[in-house]
């Protein structure tokens, strides 16, 4: 085994409050859907909004420190051993067998990583970013000529955006046990340091 300082701490300070924040939206933008009740509808609503615009402000500085440091090449979407590592996934974690990837501190996400995370990018953050936008300013439809639009299906198509998220975030969760023991990867990403073969 060998030891790599893969994750710098930037790096884990965003992984783990977005994924915070995350939970906490989804939790929040349940209660406000009406599938149970916990902090009270108004409480939930005001907890939503202000969950969302500190992931906004999370995810600004994000995107400046990817860019001024230039990680936001560890997101550019490969297909070389993409087959490889979807073959792995199904059954390769569960005869022992070897990962077609190694992991450095130039590569860090394995080409479905890469794939999954540009999914996110381009279909489930604008999905829930745009729908969310409309639903908290409502009441400004009318300003911006979109009084067209049904709030049913503006509602609608959010939850949508939330249950994909939810999904990936099992996954990411379930993959993230994925490793030589079911800890790995999660101590690389609380310490920074990767353990690979």
């Amino acid at each position: 085994m060998e030891r790599i300082y893969v994750f710098k701490r930037f790096e884990r300070f965003w992984h783990w409050s977005q994924a915070a924040l995350i939970i906490f939206l989804l939790l929040t933008g349940f209660e406000v859907h009406g599938t149970y009740t916990l902090f009270g509808f108004e409480s939930a609503v005001a907890y939503h909004t202000t969950a969302a615009w500190t992931l906004v402000g999370l995810w600004v500085f994000a995107i400046f420190w990817h860019f001024t440091t230039g990680e936001w090449r560890q997101y550019i979407p490969t297909t070389e051993k993409v087959a490889a590592m979807f073959r792995y996934y199904l059954t390769g974690i569960f005869t022992n067998a070897p990962h077609p990837f190694k992991q450095t501190r130039l590569t860090k996400h394995n080409p479905l990583q890469r794939l999954a995370y540009l999914f996110i990018l381009v279909l489930i953050n604008p999905l829930i970013w745009i729908t969310g936008w409309f639903y908290l300013f409502y009441n400004s439809w009318k300003d911006w000529g979109v009084e067209w639009l049904n709030i049913e299906y503006v509602a609608m198509f959010h939850v949508i955006g939330a249950f994909m998220m939810l999904i990936f975030l099992i996954a990411h969760v379930y993959l993230g046990t994925a490793g030589h023991t079911p800890t790995s990867h999660i101590k690389a990403m609380i310490t920074g340091w990767e353990e690979t073969d």
